[in-house]
């Protein structure tokens, strides 16, 4: 056995950035398998009218009738153990339908119908807008208090738990509260996925306050270092180069927010897209809408990597090295 291949079912050990790439590729087609083969697995076959049906054709067991003189009324069960031939002699068609899992052809043939019928490039701009306002929001606020309730224990002492305390409220059941107090337009959406971002985002700065290394503190302190100064070259650039990738985490659960808000009213967006997938019953829809929504995540997570690099530089050192 190769010492590549051993490598691979080492205990915490690290992979080539070739081998990372392949076994991305390879754990994805897996993935498309197993999902095809659900699909076929949990399909059904329905028997459906092709066009005008010959009533007085039909044998007593397999008689069909409109009820209304609109509904047509069959006998499925026996209807879909004939053949195809005698179908045809019915004007009816077999179908295969997938009503939990969509099959992964079913789902790429439905991008160009979202295209085409349902504005997805425009509304998926819409909800990206939507999150970047929001994501802005919560941090111009949540840093600022994140950094007075972690420096100034007066303020950790009033506020700190009760703010923490907030991460338990099911923000689905305050979503009426802020209808209330806003309406249903975009405003409204974007200080509801604000504060769903704030609650987890201010006790992580706090956090990440707590987590600075004493010997900083003592080089700066040795140095005559002022309060402020202090804090500008050691609790920021600490904090900050930490709480990017904790934003990051956090742009996956932003999603969550956003289409939660969507579905409330026809205000655009993929969340309604989603919701009207639903009304139509088309799980094909709904699939590819999340499919969009794991790209834009993808591109989300990369960006951030970008920015953590230019800024903080230091962070990446070793890992170039190793590569």
């Amino acid at each position: 056995m190769s010492n590549s291949f051993k490598k691979l079912f080492e205990l915490r050990g690290e992979l080539e950035y070739k081998q990372k790439i392949t076994l991305t590729v390879l754990g994805g087609v897996i993935l498309v398998l197993v999902w095809f083969l659900m699909a076929e697995v949990l399909a059904k076959t329905v028997v459906t009218q092709s066009e005008s049906i010959k009533i007085s054709s039909l044998k007593e067991e397999n008689k069909l009738y409109y009820e209304n003189d609109s509904t047509l009324v069959a006998n499925y069960d026996k209807l879909e153990i004939l053949s195809q031939e005698e179908l045809n002699q019915y004007g009816l068609i077999k179908n295969k339908v997938y009503p939990l899992l969509p099959s992964p052809i079913k789902v790429i043939k439905a991008f160009p119908e979202l295209n085409k019928d349902d504005d997805v490039i425009g509304n998926t701009f819409f909800s990206i807008k939507l999150n970047v306002l929001g994501y802005l929001l919560a941090i111009l606020v949540a840093i600022p208090i994140g950094f007075l309730l972690g420096l100034v224990p007066l303020f950790r002492g009033l506020f700190s738990r009760i703010i923490d305390s907030y991460r338990f409220i099911p923000l689905t059941a305050v979503t009426g509260i802020f209808i209330m107090w806003l309406g249903l337009g975009s405003e409204m959406k974007v200080f509801f996925l604000a504060f769903g971002i704030i609650v987890y985002l201010i006790p992580v700065v706090v956090q990440r306050i707590d987590e600075v290394q004493k010997v900083y503190l003592n080089t700066v302190f040795t140095l005559g270092a002022s309060t402020w100064q202090t804090i500008k070259t050691v609790y920021i650039p600490y904090v900050l180069s930490k709480l990017i990738d904790d934003i990051r985490v956090l742009t996956a659960i932003s999603w969550t927010y956003i289409t939660i808000v969507e579905m409330l009213n026809k205000g655009g967006g993929i969340g309604e897209l989603i919701w009207t997938a639903k009304r139509q019953s088309r799980i094909d829809k709904a699939f590819a809408i999340l499919i969009i929504i794991v790209i834009i995540g993808i591109l989300q997570d990369r960006l951030f990597v970008m920015i953590d690099k230019i800024f903080f530089p230091f962070k990446h050192v070793n890992k170039t090295n190793k590569h």
